[in-house]
């Protein structure tokens, strides 16, 4: 069995995802595609044999496709999940779900009402194999129970386009879902510390930032977020233990020892980093559409991390310590 997959967005992740389906992973091709950009639209639609409608809301509404994927610009993201939800077909969006909580919620109850989870949200760093390797591990217990996790994004350069707050909204976010994940639990309270500033940044972006979680049984976490460290794109996950601490690796290059020197490159970007992870999360929920179960992140998740994102920011702009207040679960995701 084969999905047909439509497209809506046709920017550069966009684009990376139609490679992805119709060139590395397999039980799927890209058959329709759109975008604000119609001439852009136009033209990938023509190279890879797609069609091209004008507007998601008709790309969704089509017989020729069984699932969509949501890559257009963020506010529009929880229209367009709203609207395929109503189709009762699969959609992969990527984060955010929406905007802002409330919007998260709306996709969460029209969920429920349907009476299926159809939406997978993209927190990939759930496929990557690092983040795998440290899940088993904990689960495993095999070192006691987790205590504290060290962890660290950072990125080589932002633009002048990047705000203080997308060092949440579009950096951390990624770390809010998997740590919760990697755990098996949510957070309870979070408090954000702005250290001395790098010369590297500029008036609109406070860099570094340093964010303390503490989850329900009591593991407290530092995420520390450097958009602007200029030696690569480094992620860091330790995590320390009753009887050890074990952490993440840079997996994409080799240790070398020359010229008196013993170094490991660091990933140039996220793309060199987590390439394999997409390919593989890409690969799985083709598989879940095609079984009728999906087994990745939830719409639920892309609650809780815009709640939790929420609660970073008003910790950062008031300095204070602030409780993480969710709903009780529904009976769909437990």
């Amino acid at each position: 069995m084969s999905i047909n997959v439509g497209i809506i967005g046709t920017g550069a992740i966009g684009r990376e995802h139609i490679k992805r389906i119709n060139n590395k992973v397999q039980g799927a091709q890209v058959v329709a595609v759109t975008d604000i950009n119609a001439e852009v639209a136009k033209k990938i639609a023509k190279d890879i044999g797609a069609t091209f409608f004008e507007t998601g809301e008709e790309l969704i509404a089509s017989d020729k496709v069984d699932a969509v994927v949501v890559t257009s610009w963020d506010p529009t993201h929880e229209h367009y999940v709203l609207e395929t939800i109503k189709h009762g077909k699969y959609v992969f969006c990527e984060k955010p779900l929406a905007t802002e909580s409330e919007g998260c919620r709306r996709i969460v109850d029209a969920e429920i009402e349907y009476g299926k989870k159809l939406v997978q949200v993209g927190f990939m760093r759930r496929y990557d194999k690092g983040y795998i390797e440290l899940k088993n591990m904990i689960t495993s217990k095999k070192y006691g129970e987790p205590l504290m996790l060290h962890c660290a994004h950072r990125n080589p350069s932002a633009n002048e386009n990047y705000t203080t707050p997308m060092a949440v909204s579009q950096t951390a976010i990624h770390e809010i879902d998997v740590l919760r994940w990697l755990l098996d639990e949510d957070y309870a309270s979070v408090q954000m510390l702005l250290p001395k500033q790098t010369s590297n940044t500029h008036e609109n972006l406070k860099d570094p930032q340093f964010i303390i979680f503490e989850t329900k049984s009591g593991v407290t976490i530092d995420l520390e977020v450097f958009v602007n460290c200029r030696f690569g794109y480094d992620i860091k996950c330790d995590v320390v233990c009753e009887t050890a601490e074990f952490g993440l690796t840079d997996p994409a290059f080799t240790k070398v020892k020359a010229e008196e020197k013993n170094y490991t490159r660091i990933s140039p970007d996220w793309q060199t980093r987590f390439m394999d992870a997409y390919d593989y999360e890409f690969q799985l929920w083709i598989n879940s559409v095609i079984s009728g179960e999906l087994t990745g992140p939830t719409a639920w998740d892309g609650y809780v991390a815009s709640i939790t994102m929420a609660a970073c920011h008003e910790a950062r702009e008031t300095g204070k310590k602030v409780n993480i207040e969710l709903d009780e679960r529904p009976a769909l995701y437990c």
